[in-house]
């Protein structure tokens, strides 16, 4: 399994509408933070989740999470 590319040492605040999403876990996207299938051969797959209602998140930027696709703080340690 690759490595993940650090996109940023910070997370990706965002408002997001209720839906379907695929969070980036790989760093390779061309659009993070959200997938773009970028991550064929890696060994790395995105990660899904889904809003019920418009909501703001902070989205790991530095893909070192233990809560994926949610930021913890993570790129604090890196």
């Amino acid at each position: 399994m690759t490595e993940p590319i650090i996109v940023q040492k910070k997370p990706h605040v965002l408002e997001l509408d209720a839906g379907s999403y695929y969070w980036c876990a790989c760093g390779r996207s061309k659009n993070p933070p959200f997938c773009d299938g970028s991550h064929q051969g890696t060994g790395l797959e995105p990660i899904h989740f889904e809003l019920s209602e418009p909501t703001k998140v902070w989205l790991c930027g530095c893909k070192h999470s233990a809560r994926p696709p949610f930021c913890d703080g993570a790129h604090k340690r890196l």
